[in-house]
């Protein structure tokens, strides 16, 4: 099932070592099959504060998200950025085809019920 890191990064600096990290990032992905979906945008915040942006890169999966993020390669540049730019990042896994949110309520109601 395709996974996500989604970072949400604080404004910061991007000095030369933020920028030598974004050189050098998509080639700590390419082994792992991540890609950038969200990078740079600007975001539309529509509920509560949500100071800087966001970044989200797709994964064939989890196993291959906690790979990248763990690799050598990706640990050796990440210092680069977080110097600089303050943030949170997370791994999260997608739903699959098909997925109806109705569905997954009918089980939290019988959860819920069945406490």
């Amino acid at each position: 099932m395709t996974a996500y890191a989604v970072g949400h990064l604080r404004p910061g600096q991007a000095d030369e070592e933020v920028l030598t990290y974004i050189e050098r990032i998509q080639a700590t992905l390419d082994p792992f099959g991540g890609r950038f979906i969200v990078h740079g945008a600007v975001v539309e915040v529509l509920e509560g504060p949500w100071p800087g942006t966001v970044v989200v890169i797709e994964f064939p999966g989890m196993t291959e998200a906690r790979a990248w993020y763990d690799s050598p390669a990706y640990q050796d540049i990440l210092p680069l950025r977080t110097r600089h730019i303050p943030g949170e990042v997370i791994l999260v896994e997608g739903v699959g085809p098909g997925y109806d949110a109705a569905r997954t309520a009918a089980r939290m109601r019988s959860d819920a019920a069945s406490r």
